[in-house]
Protein backbone atom coordinates (compact mmCIF):
# COMPACT_ATOMS: atom_id res chain seq x y z
CA UNK A 1 0.00 0.00 0.00
CA UNK A 2 3.06 2.27 0.08
CA UNK A 3 2.87 2.49 -3.71
CA UNK A 4 1.00 5.66 -4.88
CA UNK A 5 -0.78 3.62 -7.58
CA UNK A 6 -2.15 1.23 -4.98
CA UNK A 7 -3.30 4.11 -2.82
CA UNK A 8 -5.13 5.66 -5.77
CA UNK A 9 -6.90 2.38 -6.49
CA UNK A 10 -7.83 1.98 -2.82
CA UNK A 11 -9.50 5.39 -2.89
CA UNK A 12 -11.90 3.97 -5.40
CA UNK A 13 -13.13 1.59 -2.74
CA UNK A 14 -13.10 3.64 0.49
CA UNK A 15 -12.92 7.28 1.51
CA UNK A 16 -9.64 8.84 0.35
CA UNK A 17 -9.00 10.45 3.76
CA UNK A 18 -8.91 7.02 5.37
CA UNK A 19 -6.52 5.72 2.73
CA UNK A 20 -4.20 8.70 3.28
CA UNK A 21 -4.30 8.11 7.04
CA UNK A 22 -3.46 4.42 6.62
CA UNK A 23 -0.70 5.19 4.15
CA UNK A 24 0.82 7.61 6.65
CA UNK A 25 0.87 4.86 9.27
CA UNK A 26 2.65 2.56 6.82
CA UNK A 27 5.19 5.28 6.00
CA UNK A 28 5.90 5.67 9.72
CA UNK A 29 6.72 1.95 9.94
CA UNK A 30 8.88 2.18 6.83
CA UNK A 31 10.72 5.20 8.25
CA UNK A 32 11.66 3.23 11.36
CA UNK A 33 13.29 0.61 9.14
CA UNK A 34 15.00 3.38 7.16
CA UNK A 35 16.48 4.85 10.36
CA UNK A 36 17.67 1.39 11.46
CA UNK A 37 19.37 0.77 8.13
CA UNK A 38 21.08 4.17 8.17
CA UNK A 39 22.10 4.41 11.86
CA UNK A 40 22.71 0.69 12.49
CA UNK A 41 22.33 0.94 16.26
CA UNK A 42 19.71 0.33 18.91
CA UNK A 43 16.66 2.57 18.56
CA UNK A 44 16.33 5.01 21.42
CA UNK A 45 12.99 3.47 22.40
CA UNK A 46 12.14 -0.17 21.84
CA UNK A 47 9.87 -1.04 18.95
CA UNK A 48 6.37 -2.47 19.33
CA UNK A 49 5.93 -6.14 18.46
CA UNK A 50 3.81 -5.25 15.41
CA UNK A 51 6.63 -3.11 14.03
CA UNK A 52 9.21 -5.86 14.56
CA UNK A 53 6.95 -8.40 12.85
CA UNK A 54 6.38 -5.95 9.98
CA UNK A 55 10.14 -5.65 9.42
CA UNK A 56 10.64 -9.41 9.68
CA UNK A 57 7.93 -9.94 7.09
CA UNK A 58 9.56 -7.39 4.77
CA UNK A 59 12.94 -9.11 5.12
CA UNK A 60 11.46 -12.59 4.66
CA UNK A 61 9.89 -11.56 1.34
CA UNK A 62 13.41 -10.84 0.07
CA UNK A 63 14.41 -14.51 0.45
CA UNK A 64 14.01 -16.70 -2.64
CA UNK A 65 11.87 -19.33 -0.93
CA UNK A 66 9.18 -16.65 -0.53
CA UNK A 67 9.33 -15.32 -4.09
CA UNK A 68 6.02 -15.59 -5.92
CA UNK A 69 6.29 -18.35 -8.49
CA UNK A 70 9.78 -19.38 -7.39
CA UNK A 71 10.96 -22.78 -8.67
CA UNK A 72 13.88 -24.31 -6.77
CA UNK A 73 15.83 -27.14 -8.37
CA UNK A 74 18.79 -27.27 -5.99
CA UNK A 75 19.35 -29.56 -3.05
CA UNK A 76 18.93 -26.72 -0.58
CA UNK A 77 15.87 -24.62 -1.36
CA UNK A 78 14.43 -23.93 2.14
CA UNK A 79 11.60 -26.40 1.62
CA UNK A 80 9.76 -26.59 4.94
CA UNK A 81 7.12 -29.29 5.26
CA UNK A 82 5.62 -28.02 8.51
CA UNK A 83 3.79 -24.67 8.34
CA UNK A 84 4.30 -24.34 12.10
CA UNK A 85 8.09 -24.60 11.72
CA UNK A 86 8.00 -22.07 8.88
CA UNK A 87 6.04 -19.61 11.01
CA UNK A 88 8.36 -20.20 13.95
CA UNK A 89 11.22 -18.96 11.79
CA UNK A 90 9.21 -16.11 10.29
CA UNK A 91 9.56 -17.86 6.90
CA UNK A 92 13.31 -17.16 6.82
CA UNK A 93 14.54 -20.69 6.31
CA UNK A 94 17.78 -20.39 4.32
CA UNK A 95 19.89 -19.72 7.38
CA UNK A 96 22.89 -17.38 7.31
CA UNK A 97 26.26 -17.34 5.62
CA UNK A 98 27.77 -19.43 2.87
CA UNK A 99 30.11 -22.40 2.90
CA UNK A 100 33.17 -20.22 3.38
CA UNK A 101 31.94 -17.52 5.76
CA UNK A 102 29.08 -17.47 8.27
CA UNK A 103 28.83 -13.69 7.85
CA UNK A 104 28.79 -13.71 4.05
CA UNK A 105 25.80 -12.54 2.01
CA UNK A 106 23.74 -15.43 0.65
CA UNK A 107 22.39 -14.92 -2.90
CA UNK A 108 19.19 -16.84 -2.21
CA UNK A 109 18.52 -15.00 1.04
CA UNK A 110 19.02 -11.26 0.77
CA UNK A 111 16.58 -10.64 3.62
CA UNK A 112 18.21 -13.12 6.00
CA UNK A 113 21.65 -11.76 5.10
CA UNK A 114 20.49 -8.22 5.80
CA UNK A 115 19.01 -9.30 9.13
CA UNK A 116 22.31 -10.99 10.04
CA UNK A 117 24.35 -7.84 9.36
CA UNK A 118 21.88 -5.63 11.24
CA UNK A 119 21.98 -7.97 14.25
CA UNK A 120 25.78 -7.74 14.37
CA UNK A 121 25.47 -3.94 14.37
CA UNK A 122 22.84 -3.95 17.13
CA UNK A 123 24.88 -6.37 19.25
CA UNK A 124 27.98 -4.20 18.93
CA UNK A 125 26.00 -1.14 19.99
CA UNK A 126 24.59 -3.01 23.00
CA UNK A 127 28.08 -4.18 24.00
CA UNK A 128 29.39 -0.62 23.79
CA UNK A 129 26.50 0.78 25.82
CA UNK A 130 27.20 -1.84 28.49
CA UNK A 131 30.68 -0.35 28.97
CA UNK A 132 32.94 -1.91 26.33
CA UNK A 133 33.30 1.25 24.27
CA UNK A 134 36.58 0.14 22.68
CA UNK A 135 35.00 -2.84 20.93
CA UNK A 136 35.56 -2.29 17.21
CA UNK A 137 33.54 -5.11 15.67
CA UNK A 138 31.54 -8.16 16.59
CA UNK A 139 29.81 -11.18 15.12
CA UNK A 140 26.87 -13.08 16.59
CA UNK A 141 27.72 -16.75 16.14
CA UNK A 142 25.00 -19.42 16.13
CA UNK A 143 27.02 -21.37 18.72
CA UNK A 144 26.89 -21.27 22.51
CA UNK A 145 29.82 -19.89 24.49
CA UNK A 146 31.98 -23.02 24.75
CA UNK A 147 31.91 -23.78 21.04
CA UNK A 148 32.46 -20.10 20.22
CA UNK A 149 35.59 -20.12 22.41
CA UNK A 150 36.74 -23.26 20.56
CA UNK A 151 36.16 -21.52 17.21
CA UNK A 152 38.16 -18.53 18.42
CA UNK A 153 41.06 -20.78 19.44
CA UNK A 154 40.97 -22.51 16.05
CA UNK A 155 41.14 -19.10 14.37
CA UNK A 156 44.24 -18.23 16.39
CA UNK A 157 45.77 -21.60 15.57
CA UNK A 158 45.85 -20.73 11.87
CA UNK A 159 48.24 -17.86 12.67
CA UNK A 160 50.29 -19.79 15.28
CA UNK A 161 50.35 -23.40 14.02
CA UNK A 162 53.34 -24.42 16.17
CA UNK A 163 51.74 -23.30 19.44
CA UNK A 164 50.03 -26.05 21.45
CA UNK A 165 49.45 -24.65 24.95
CA UNK A 166 46.61 -22.53 26.30
CA UNK A 167 47.45 -20.87 29.60
CA UNK A 168 44.24 -20.92 31.55
CA UNK A 169 43.62 -19.15 34.83
CA UNK A 170 41.91 -21.94 36.79
CA UNK A 171 38.14 -21.84 36.82
CA UNK A 172 36.32 -25.05 37.66
CA UNK A 173 33.87 -25.00 34.80
CA UNK A 174 33.90 -27.72 32.17
CA UNK A 175 33.11 -25.69 29.02
CA UNK A 176 36.42 -23.80 29.04
CA UNK A 177 38.46 -26.99 29.18
CA UNK A 178 36.27 -28.76 26.63
CA UNK A 179 36.76 -25.82 24.26
CA UNK A 180 40.54 -26.20 24.54
CA UNK A 181 40.27 -29.97 24.04
CA UNK A 182 37.98 -29.53 21.00
CA UNK A 183 40.62 -27.30 19.39
CA UNK A 184 43.16 -30.15 19.94
CA UNK A 185 45.20 -27.99 22.30
CA UNK A 186 46.63 -28.57 25.77
CA UNK A 187 45.34 -26.57 28.73
CA UNK A 188 47.85 -25.47 31.34
CA UNK A 189 46.06 -24.45 34.52
CA UNK A 190 47.44 -21.44 36.38
CA UNK A 191 46.57 -21.75 40.10
CA UNK A 192 44.79 -18.85 41.75
CA UNK A 193 45.99 -16.93 44.77
CA UNK A 194 43.84 -16.36 47.84
CA UNK A 195 43.45 -12.81 49.15
CA UNK A 196 41.10 -12.81 52.13
CA UNK A 197 38.04 -14.73 50.96
CA UNK A 198 38.71 -14.03 47.29
CA UNK A 199 40.48 -16.29 44.81
CA UNK A 200 42.33 -13.96 42.43
CA UNK A 201 44.58 -14.16 39.37
CA UNK A 202 48.20 -15.04 40.12
CA UNK A 203 49.89 -13.01 37.40
CA UNK A 204 53.36 -13.92 38.69
CA UNK A 205 52.61 -17.64 38.35
CA UNK A 206 51.18 -16.96 34.89
CA UNK A 207 54.35 -15.12 33.82
CA UNK A 208 56.49 -17.95 35.19
CA UNK A 209 54.51 -20.59 33.27
CA UNK A 210 54.67 -18.48 30.13
CA UNK A 211 58.45 -18.36 30.43
CA UNK A 212 58.63 -22.10 31.19
CA UNK A 213 56.56 -23.13 28.15
CA UNK A 214 58.03 -20.48 25.87
CA UNK A 215 55.93 -17.68 24.42
CA UNK A 216 56.21 -19.14 20.93
CA UNK A 217 54.62 -22.39 22.15
CA UNK A 218 51.65 -20.71 23.83
CA UNK A 219 48.66 -20.16 21.56
CA UNK A 220 47.03 -17.73 23.96
CA UNK A 221 46.10 -16.91 27.51
CA UNK A 222 42.44 -17.71 28.18
CA UNK A 223 41.16 -15.52 31.00
CA UNK A 224 37.70 -15.43 32.56
CA UNK A 225 35.67 -12.48 33.80
CA UNK A 226 32.45 -14.20 34.86
CA UNK A 227 32.69 -16.86 37.54
CA UNK A 228 30.96 -18.03 40.67
CA UNK A 229 32.30 -16.84 44.02
CA UNK A 230 34.60 -16.95 45.89
CA UNK A 231 36.56 -16.70 42.65
CA UNK A 232 36.58 -13.19 41.23
CA UNK A 233 37.04 -12.01 37.63
CA UNK A 234 40.58 -12.30 36.34
CA UNK A 235 42.82 -9.25 36.42
CA UNK A 236 42.47 -8.80 32.69
CA UNK A 237 44.37 -5.50 32.62
CA UNK A 238 47.51 -7.14 34.04
CA UNK A 239 47.08 -10.19 31.79
CA UNK A 240 46.64 -7.92 28.74
CA UNK A 241 49.88 -6.08 29.58
CA UNK A 242 51.73 -9.40 30.01
CA UNK A 243 50.40 -10.70 26.69
CA UNK A 244 51.34 -7.49 24.87
CA UNK A 245 54.87 -7.64 26.27
CA UNK A 246 55.33 -11.30 25.30
CA UNK A 247 53.51 -11.15 21.95
CA UNK A 248 50.98 -13.76 23.04
CA UNK A 249 47.26 -13.54 22.09
CA UNK A 250 44.68 -13.03 24.84
CA UNK A 251 41.10 -14.35 24.71
CA UNK A 252 38.59 -13.36 27.39
CA UNK A 253 35.72 -15.66 28.31
CA UNK A 254 33.11 -13.12 29.38
CA UNK A 255 30.27 -15.65 29.41
CA UNK A 256 27.78 -13.69 31.53
CA UNK A 257 29.75 -10.54 32.33
CA UNK A 258 27.99 -8.07 30.02
CA UNK A 259 25.46 -7.25 32.75
CA UNK A 260 28.21 -6.07 35.14
CA UNK A 261 29.51 -2.56 34.40
CA UNK A 262 32.70 -3.09 36.46
CA UNK A 263 33.58 -6.16 34.43
CA UNK A 264 32.94 -4.40 31.13
CA UNK A 265 35.01 -1.39 32.17
CA UNK A 266 37.87 -3.71 33.22
CA UNK A 267 37.85 -5.35 29.77
CA UNK A 268 37.71 -1.91 28.18
CA UNK A 269 40.77 -0.88 30.19
CA UNK A 270 42.55 -4.11 29.23
CA UNK A 271 42.03 -3.18 25.57
CA UNK A 272 43.58 0.22 26.29
CA UNK A 273 46.69 -0.90 28.16
CA UNK A 274 47.45 -4.26 26.59
CA UNK A 275 46.40 -7.03 24.26
CA UNK A 276 42.89 -8.45 23.91
CA UNK A 277 42.28 -10.44 20.74
CA UNK A 278 38.70 -11.51 21.36
CA UNK A 279 35.98 -11.33 23.99
CA UNK A 280 33.34 -14.07 23.95
CA UNK A 281 29.99 -13.68 25.69
CA UNK A 282 26.78 -15.71 25.76
CA UNK A 283 23.61 -14.40 24.14
CA UNK A 284 21.22 -16.23 26.49
CA UNK A 285 22.78 -15.08 29.78
CA UNK A 286 23.38 -11.50 28.70
CA UNK A 287 20.46 -10.76 26.39
CA UNK A 288 17.80 -13.12 27.77
CA UNK A 289 17.22 -15.16 24.62
CA UNK A 290 17.16 -18.96 24.17
CA UNK A 291 20.49 -20.78 24.36
CA UNK A 292 22.35 -21.18 21.10
CA UNK A 293 24.40 -18.08 20.38
CA UNK A 294 27.41 -16.04 21.44
CA UNK A 295 28.81 -12.61 20.63
CA UNK A 296 32.50 -12.49 19.71
CA UNK A 297 33.94 -9.00 19.64
CA UNK A 298 37.39 -7.58 19.03
CA UNK A 299 39.25 -4.53 20.25
CA UNK A 300 40.71 -1.47 18.55
CA UNK A 301 43.72 -3.31 17.12
CA UNK A 302 46.37 -1.61 19.24
CA UNK A 303 48.14 -4.87 20.10
CA UNK A 304 47.05 -7.24 17.36
CA UNK A 305 43.28 -7.45 17.82
CA UNK A 306 41.23 -5.83 15.10
CA UNK A 307 38.25 -6.22 12.79
CA UNK A 308 40.15 -8.73 10.67
CA UNK A 309 40.33 -11.21 13.53
CA UNK A 310 36.58 -11.13 14.13
CA UNK A 311 36.06 -11.57 10.40
CA UNK A 312 38.45 -14.54 10.46
CA UNK A 313 36.34 -16.16 13.21
CA UNK A 314 33.31 -15.93 10.94
CA UNK A 315 35.26 -17.30 7.98
CA UNK A 316 36.48 -20.41 9.80
CA UNK A 317 32.91 -21.55 10.49
CA UNK A 318 32.23 -24.48 8.14
CA UNK A 319 29.10 -24.25 6.04
CA UNK A 320 25.92 -22.29 6.52
CA UNK A 321 24.35 -21.83 9.93
CA UNK A 322 20.98 -21.57 11.59
CA UNK A 323 19.56 -18.08 11.70
CA UNK A 324 17.40 -18.84 14.77
CA UNK A 325 19.83 -17.35 17.36
CA UNK A 326 20.28 -14.28 15.15
CA UNK A 327 16.52 -13.76 14.75
CA UNK A 328 16.13 -14.06 18.56
CA UNK A 329 18.77 -11.37 19.11
CA UNK A 330 17.31 -9.09 16.43
CA UNK A 331 13.82 -9.24 17.94
CA UNK A 332 15.06 -8.81 21.52
CA UNK A 333 17.40 -5.88 20.88
CA UNK A 334 14.85 -3.99 18.79
CA UNK A 335 12.18 -4.64 21.43
CA UNK A 336 14.40 -3.32 24.22
CA UNK A 337 15.88 -0.33 22.44
CA UNK A 338 18.64 1.66 24.11
CA UNK A 339 16.35 2.79 26.94
CA UNK A 340 15.13 -0.72 27.72
CA UNK A 341 18.65 -2.18 27.55
CA UNK A 342 20.05 0.42 29.95
CA UNK A 343 17.11 -0.06 32.30
CA UNK A 344 17.71 -3.82 32.34
CA UNK A 345 21.37 -3.29 33.25
CA UNK A 346 20.46 -0.78 35.96
CA UNK A 347 17.86 -3.08 37.55
CA UNK A 348 20.45 -5.79 38.03
CA UNK A 349 22.93 -3.34 39.54
CA UNK A 350 20.28 -1.95 41.90
CA UNK A 351 19.39 -5.51 42.99
CA UNK A 352 22.92 -6.27 44.18
CA UNK A 353 22.80 -4.65 47.69
CA UNK A 354 19.43 -6.22 48.40
CA UNK A 355 20.67 -9.60 47.20
CA UNK A 356 23.59 -9.46 49.62
CA UNK A 357 21.48 -8.22 52.54
CA UNK A 358 18.83 -10.94 52.22
CA UNK A 359 21.44 -13.67 51.78
CA UNK A 360 23.35 -12.38 54.83
CA UNK A 361 20.16 -12.66 56.88
CA UNK A 362 19.83 -16.33 55.92
CA UNK A 363 23.49 -16.97 56.75
CA UNK A 364 23.20 -15.34 60.18
CA UNK A 365 20.10 -17.39 61.02
CA UNK A 366 22.01 -20.62 60.39
CA UNK A 367 25.41 -19.80 61.85
CA UNK A 368 27.04 -19.24 58.46
CA UNK A 369 28.54 -16.23 56.70
CA UNK A 370 28.71 -14.65 53.26
CA UNK A 371 32.21 -14.64 51.77
CA UNK A 372 33.67 -11.18 51.31
CA UNK A 373 34.18 -11.03 47.54
CA UNK A 374 33.65 -7.37 46.59
CA UNK A 375 35.35 -7.85 43.21
CA UNK A 376 32.68 -10.32 42.12
CA UNK A 377 29.57 -8.29 41.44
CA UNK A 378 27.41 -11.12 40.13
CA UNK A 379 27.95 -14.24 42.24
CA UNK A 380 27.94 -14.64 46.03
CA UNK A 381 28.98 -17.57 48.20
CA UNK A 382 27.63 -18.59 51.62
CA UNK A 383 29.58 -20.97 53.83
CA UNK A 384 28.12 -24.34 54.76
CA UNK A 385 30.67 -25.13 57.44
CA UNK A 386 28.10 -26.05 60.09
CA UNK A 387 25.54 -27.94 58.04
CA UNK A 388 26.96 -31.37 57.21
CA UNK A 389 29.69 -32.10 59.71
CA UNK A 390 33.45 -32.08 59.09
CA UNK A 391 33.24 -28.70 57.34
CA UNK A 392 31.41 -30.26 54.42
CA UNK A 393 34.09 -32.80 53.49
CA UNK A 394 32.95 -35.33 50.90
CA UNK A 395 31.73 -38.49 52.62
CA UNK A 396 29.98 -36.96 55.64
CA UNK A 397 26.85 -38.48 57.18
CA UNK A 398 24.77 -36.89 54.42
CA UNK A 399 26.38 -35.37 51.30
CA UNK A 400 25.93 -31.61 51.10
CA UNK A 401 24.96 -32.07 47.48
CA UNK A 402 21.72 -33.48 48.87
CA UNK A 403 20.95 -29.91 49.97
CA UNK A 404 21.21 -28.90 46.31
CA UNK A 405 18.77 -31.68 45.40
CA UNK A 406 16.36 -30.44 48.06
CA UNK A 407 16.48 -26.94 46.58
CA UNK A 408 15.96 -28.20 43.04
CA UNK A 409 12.98 -30.31 44.08
CA UNK A 410 11.49 -27.12 45.53
CA UNK A 411 11.84 -25.29 42.20
CA UNK A 412 15.09 -23.47 43.02
CA UNK A 413 17.58 -23.75 40.16
CA UNK A 414 21.03 -22.31 39.56
CA UNK A 415 22.63 -22.79 42.98
CA UNK A 416 25.93 -24.65 43.27
CA UNK A 417 26.87 -26.72 46.30
CA UNK A 418 30.65 -27.11 46.59
CA UNK A 419 31.97 -29.72 49.02
CA UNK A 420 35.56 -30.11 50.17
CA UNK A 421 37.77 -32.85 48.81
CA UNK A 422 37.16 -35.14 45.89
CA UNK A 423 39.01 -35.32 42.58
CA UNK A 424 37.95 -35.10 38.96
CA UNK A 425 39.62 -35.32 35.55
CA UNK A 426 38.34 -32.94 32.87
CA UNK A 427 39.80 -32.99 29.35
CA UNK A 428 42.92 -34.74 30.62
CA UNK A 429 43.54 -32.28 33.48
CA UNK A 430 43.40 -33.65 37.03
CA UNK A 431 41.73 -31.46 39.65
CA UNK A 432 41.66 -31.73 43.42
CA UNK A 433 38.61 -30.10 44.97
CA UNK A 434 36.97 -29.53 41.59
CA UNK A 435 34.27 -26.89 41.86
CA UNK A 436 36.08 -24.65 44.34
CA UNK A 437 38.68 -23.28 41.85
CA UNK A 438 41.42 -24.47 44.23
CA UNK A 439 42.57 -27.69 45.89
CA UNK A 440 40.87 -26.89 49.20
CA UNK A 441 39.06 -23.68 50.02
CA UNK A 442 38.69 -24.61 53.70
CA UNK A 443 34.94 -25.00 53.94
CA UNK A 444 31.98 -26.04 51.84
CA UNK A 445 29.70 -23.36 50.41
CA UNK A 446 26.69 -22.63 48.24
CA UNK A 447 26.65 -19.99 45.49
CA UNK A 448 23.88 -17.93 43.94
CA UNK A 449 23.99 -15.27 41.24
CA UNK A 450 22.42 -11.84 41.02
CA UNK A 451 22.02 -12.27 37.29
CA UNK A 452 20.49 -10.10 34.60
CA UNK A 453 16.70 -10.28 34.61
CA UNK A 454 16.27 -11.47 38.19
CA UNK A 455 13.33 -9.90 40.00
CA UNK A 456 13.12 -8.93 43.71
CA UNK A 457 10.25 -11.36 44.27
CA UNK A 458 12.41 -14.25 43.07
CA UNK A 459 15.13 -13.30 45.56
CA UNK A 460 12.69 -13.27 48.50
CA UNK A 461 11.25 -16.67 47.57
CA UNK A 462 14.74 -18.12 47.05
CA UNK A 463 15.98 -17.00 50.47
CA UNK A 464 12.88 -18.39 52.20
CA UNK A 465 13.26 -21.78 50.49
CA UNK A 466 17.00 -21.88 51.11
CA UNK A 467 16.49 -21.24 54.83
CA UNK A 468 13.82 -23.92 55.07
CA UNK A 469 15.94 -26.48 53.20
CA UNK A 470 18.96 -25.82 55.42
CA UNK A 471 16.83 -26.43 58.51
CA UNK A 472 15.43 -29.68 57.07
CA UNK A 473 18.90 -30.77 55.97
CA UNK A 474 20.33 -30.40 59.47
CA UNK A 475 17.45 -32.42 60.90
CA UNK A 476 18.20 -35.21 58.45
CA UNK A 477 21.91 -35.12 59.33
CA UNK A 478 21.02 -35.40 63.03
CA UNK A 479 18.71 -38.32 62.26
CA UNK A 480 21.48 -40.05 60.30
CA UNK A 481 23.92 -39.56 63.17
CA UNK A 482 21.40 -40.95 65.67
CA UNK A 483 20.80 -43.98 63.43
CA UNK A 484 24.56 -44.62 63.30
CA UNK A 485 24.86 -44.37 67.10
CA UNK A 486 21.91 -46.73 67.60
CA UNK A 487 23.37 -49.25 65.17
CA UNK A 488 26.75 -49.12 66.93
CA UNK A 489 25.12 -49.64 70.33
CA UNK A 490 23.07 -52.59 69.02
CA UNK A 491 26.20 -54.22 67.56
CA UNK A 492 27.99 -53.82 70.88
CA UNK A 493 25.08 -55.37 72.82
CA UNK A 494 24.90 -58.37 70.47
CA UNK A 495 28.55 -59.24 71.13
CA UNK A 496 29.18 -58.51 74.85
CA UNK A 497 32.71 -58.77 76.27
CA UNK A 498 33.60 -62.09 78.07
CA UNK A 499 33.28 -62.32 81.88
CA UNK A 500 36.32 -61.24 83.96
CA UNK A 501 37.25 -64.86 84.84
CA UNK A 502 37.48 -65.82 81.17
CA UNK A 503 39.57 -62.75 80.47
CA UNK A 504 42.08 -63.83 83.14
CA UNK A 505 42.23 -67.37 81.69
CA UNK A 506 42.88 -65.95 78.27
CA UNK A 507 45.84 -63.98 79.62
CA UNK A 508 47.40 -67.15 81.19
CA UNK A 509 46.86 -69.39 78.13
CA UNK A 510 50.03 -70.15 76.09
CA UNK A 511 50.40 -68.35 72.82
CA UNK A 512 49.52 -70.27 69.65
CA UNK A 513 52.52 -71.58 67.71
Amino acid sequence: MNEPANQKLAKGLIDGAYVDQGAQALRTQANLLKVLLSQRRLPDVGWAEQTIEYVLAELALMDSNNFTGNVGVGEREARIISPLVSRRHYHMCHGIGRSGDVAAVQPKAAGSSLLNQLTNCLALDAIKQAGLSRASSCVVLPLATGMSVALTLLTLRKTRPAARYVLWSRIDQKSCLKAVETAALEAVAVPLRREGDELVTDTEAMAALLAEKGAENVLCVLSCTSCFAPRVPDRVEAIAELCAAQGVPHVINNAYGVGCSKTMHAINEAMRVGRVDAVVQSTDKNFLVPIGGAVVCGGPGKHGANKKFVAACAQIYPGRASSAPIVDMFITLLGLGAAGWKALLKRRKDMLPRFRAELEAVAAAHGERIMSTPRNNISMAMSLANQGGADGVVGGPLPLTFLGSMLFSRAVSGTRIVERGGTKTIAGVDFVGFGSHCDDYGCAYVTAACALGMEPEELTVFCARLSKCMLEFRKQVQAKNKEAETAAAAASAADPPPPPAMQEEAKEAPAAV
